[in-house]
């Protein structure tokens, strides 16, 4: 089967609209995983995606009959692109059907190179099924996003200029894989021409349709598909695709939405440049691999296969790379209900930096503590295990949905009538390492902590809210102390969102 796609791949008509892209040395993802890592950058593409290789070599290769009835398609947004750019080319009608649920930054470009676009269903396959409605109603000429040959040949130039590009030895290449185009392109060329090569199919977990596929031993379609990584978001592996991947594809590697925002971060530290979540599949699957084959020494190629990412999801994928990469640690923690007791807890750990600290007074005797921990220099074990030993009752929350995704919003709620004379106080401080546990230091042990929250967001102040207990008749005395600290710091107690919500 593969060789039947080297002379298609090899007389591909993609130049027009697409570029030969870099592959670029990811020197400090190499130095870490002790392995050379090549990057090849995709993402520098026209429409930001190699998907304008396919869509263009798909639509030259049809007659001017065919391409006169106007030409229509479904697709997440990175082929959409594609087939717009190749339209706005070639000065044809193209009609774009996307889910609706498709980032707003694709829509948009799209309709800026002239595509029609009609957004419809919540998935890929719900915006397949219209498109080809529209197909038997008006005679249109269907793109596929996939699974065609003329798709997949163009896919495979990727292959094609890697080789080129990297005339040496070349262990793996690690390719994301959707409905499947890029993967079956790139293996067929790769294993006609250099089958010692490893070609390396990463997925999703939310969409892994080529695992469950290669399981099966047939193609599957999956009851539920997840859209984090959208541009990846199909339930079934395309049937040309799939005849070549199960042939050519070594295997199939799953990764987790914080792994691929890991990846992502992994990929911004090398490139400057900001993947998607479908782009940063082949680095997320590169560094589970070699963790897993304890593998030193090899040459490495990982395909960053877009860059149409959403500004508003950066918030989701900065707050869950660390953990994602296994550098923060999310904790429950319980510590006694008094004065000073956070200061001790942070002596504990010691360097390691904190990176969020969540707590509401809820107990006379107890504190029940949410905090995210930076482990440096050691392993979460070595943490919980030293944790356990100072007898602190813990529980580990890093892995647990509810708690990354909700619950570390929540924490806290309105006090018991317990809580008297409480102060609000909002303090920002330089960030820097320990500058929490120096901050909690100089507040001293005086009066008793009843609300704190901070959270570690990379910017140069730190910001805290801390809720203090104190007796009538000493708030100045208070004031002149928190003056001393030289922190800015404000008195909230007549904000209205704490008297709504904490107080």
């Amino acid at each position: 089967m593969a060789v039947n796609y080297i002379k298609r791949i090899l007389e591909a008509n993609v130049y027009d609209v697409a570029v030969e892209s870099p592959l670029s040395p990811a020197n400090f993802l190499s130095e870490r995983l002790e392995n050379t890592v090549l990057i090849k950058r995709e993402d520098e593409q026209p429409v930001y995606s190699f998907k304008c290789r396919g869509a263009y070599n798909c639509i030259v290769k049809k007659s001017p009959e065919e391409l006169a009835k106007g030409i229509v398609t479904a697709s997440a947004g990175n082929h959409a692109q594609g087939v717009a750019l190749s339209a706005q080319k070639l000065g044809i009608k193209a009609t774009i059907v996307m889910p609706s649920t498709t980032p707003e930054i694709k829509v948009a470009s799209v309709r800026a190179l002239g595509g029609k676009a009609i957004l419809h269903g919540d998935t890929f396959d719900e915006a397949f099924a219209y498109s080809q409605k529209l197909v038997e109603e008006k005679g249109m000429t269907y793109i596929h996003p996939y699974d065609d040959p003329d798709v997949i040949a163009g896919q495979g130039t990727v292959a094609m200029e890697i080789l080129r590009q990297q005339t040496g030895h070349i262990d793996a290449i690690f390719v994301p894989v959707g409905g499947g185009g890029l993967a079956a392109g790139i293996a067929a060329y790769v294993k006609y021409l250099r089958p010692e090569i490893k070609v390396i199919a990463v997925e999703s977990t939310e969409s892994a349709c080529l695992a469950a596929a290669m399981k099966a031993g047939r193609r599957v379609t999956l009851p539920h598909v997840g859209i984090f990584a959208d541009g990846v978001a199909v339930a079934q592996i395309g049937k040309h695709t799939w005849e070549v991947c199960k042939e050519n594809i070594d295997e199939v590697i799953t990764v987790t939405p914080d792994e691929l925002c890991a990846a992502i971060k992994d990929i911004f530290d090398d490139t400057r440049s900001v993947a998607e979540p479908a782009g940063a599949l082949g680095v997320a699957g590169m560094k589970k691999y070699v963790e897993r084959e304890e593998i030193k020494g090899q040459t490495l190629v990982a395909i960053e296969s877009g860059a149409n990412m959403n500004f508003d999801r950066l918030r989701y994928v900065s707050e869950m790379a660390e953990v994602g990469e296994g550098r923060e640690v999310i904790l429950a923690v319980t510590i006694p209900e008094k004065a000073g007791s956070f200061q001790t807890f942070c002596n504990l750990l010691g360097k390691r930096p904190i990176t969020e600290f969540n707590y509401r007074y809820g107990h006379d005797d107890l504190a029940q503590i949410y905090v995210g921990v930076k482990v440096v220099g050691g392993s979460k074990e070595d943490l919980l295990n030293e944790l356990n030993d100072k007898g602190y009752p813990v529980i580990d929350l890093s892995h647990d949905d509810i708690s990354k995704y909700h619950i570390r919003h929540m924490v806290g709620g309105h006090a018991p009538e317990s809580v008297g004379n409480e102060i609000l106080y909002r303090f920002e401080f330089p960030e820097k390492p320990a500058a929490l546990l120096n901050f909690l230091k100089k507040l001293g042990k005086r009066w008793n902590i009843s609300m704190f929250h901070y959270r570690n967001h990379g910017a140069a102040n730190g910001r805290v809210l801390v809720g203090l207990q104190v007796p009538k008749g000493e708030k100045k005395e208070l004031n002149g102390y928190l003056k001393d600290l030289s922190y800015p710091f404000w008195d909230e107690s007549d904000n209205p969102a704490y008297k709504l919500f904490l107080k």
